[in-house]
């Protein structure tokens, strides 16, 4: 982090703040015997592109390789296997470690943390990179940058429709069709010329305030189904569109997603408009209020400074449901589960 502070401020930051907040927080012990949880800190998602853009291909050999220091330095890792420890991992499919659906896929979580607790951005049901057991989390956007663009609350949501972002990543996807499933693209061929719909690539610096002023923000996937439009919609109280099929959300419990947003099937999007402009304005209105709930924003929020009720207490608020630790998850003396030798012969690598 002190090589490369743009680690602080992406989307994937949850991890270095949520070790930042466990530092001072009443929480921790420093006696391993009263501890309940172990975390393990390794800041995979600090390294990255001349372009800000992270970079996951040597996050398992950095996981392995912390793994391997707890494991020879102290006794708790080898207890469990690791069942009583968690990791943040913040990247597009979690511990799958790759930007590419189908190429997350044909990798699998870490072997290493099959039977960890991952605390992940990533959530989908029914997919492989998504294991039981596993916490979702909102991703990181930055408060203080929101707190600064917010406008009055009383002017006029006079957009009706709003996204900015990319609908082809032609760098990634010469042919189409795969980057976010084609449901981006499809927003864009049946939608760009429609004046209810201010849909653009660019980007202003007006966004966030730009924001303020729709009533729906679109939601969709993109390489991964997760992305911070979630954590703006709650902040500035547009109603997200949710455009992922099978999407696992972020506290479910203290979040009703159901009430607050609007989900669309990825094939019904060539139908968004009529959707959209079909739900009853007292319906837009109760929504609204529900959005303007400030625990609610508190929830999506890593702050600087840990808050009652914010992503952090969240996150022990999973924890906790998940205690306490199964007596089979602690192995006989000698006894050992996990292959670690298992995965890729490039993750094997020092």
């Amino acid at each position: 982090m002190q090589k490369d502070p743009r680690c602080l401020t992406h989307m994937f930051a949850a991890e270095i703040f949520m070790h930042r907040f466990l530092l001072s927080s009443p929480v921790r012990t420093l006696n391993p015997k009263e501890g309940d949880w172990f975390y393990t800190p390794v800041y995979t998602t600090c390294d990255l592109t001349l372009n800000s853009l992270y970079l996951p291909f040597k996050s398992p050999r950095m996981i392995r390789s912390a793994t391997q220091l707890i494991s020879s330095n102290w006794p708790y890792w080898n207890r469990t296997e690791g069942a009583d420890h968690f990791f943040v991992v913040p990247h597009d499919f979690g511990a799958c470690f790759h930007y590419q659906e189908e190429k997350a896929i044909e990798r699998g979580i870490l072997p290493l943390l099959q039977h960890a607790t991952l605390v992940q951005t990533f959530g989908q049901r029914n997919h492989v990179c998504l294991k039981d057991g596993s916490i979702t989390v909102p991703s990181y956007a930055p408060p203080q940058k929101m707190q600064t663009h917010l406008i009055p609350e009383k002017t006029p949501r006079s957009i009706f429709v709003y996204f900015r972002g990319l609908f082809y990543d032609v760098g990634n996807d010469p042919e189409g069709g795969y980057y976010a499933r084609g449901a981006r693209a499809a927003v864009w061929e049946n939608f760009k010329d429609n004046p209810l719909f201010d849909i653009s690539t660019e980007h202003p610096t007006t966004y966030y305030e730009d924001m303020q002023q729709a009533v729906f923000c679109l939601c969709p996937l993109s390489w991964a189904p997760w992305s911070p439009r979630l954590v703006e919609a709650l902040i500035f109280g547009y109603i997200p569109v949710i455009i992922v099929d099978d999407i696992v959300l972020p506290f479910a419990d203290a979040i009703p997603w159901e009430e607050i947003g609007v989900f669309v099937d990825e094939k019904d999007v060539p139908n968004l408009d009529t959707i959209l402009t079909s739900i009853p304005p007292e319906v837009i209105l109760r929504k609204q209020r529900l959005l303007a709930n400030p625990s609610m924003k508190q929830a999506m929020l890593f702050p600087q400074l840990a808050q009652a009720g914010d992503a952090f207490h969240q996150v022990l608020n999973g924890l906790a449901r998940k205690l306490s630790h199964d007596r089979n998850v602690y192995l006989k003396s000698g006894e050992k589960i996990l292959n670690w030798t298992a995965g890729l012969v490039g993750d094997l690598k020092p």
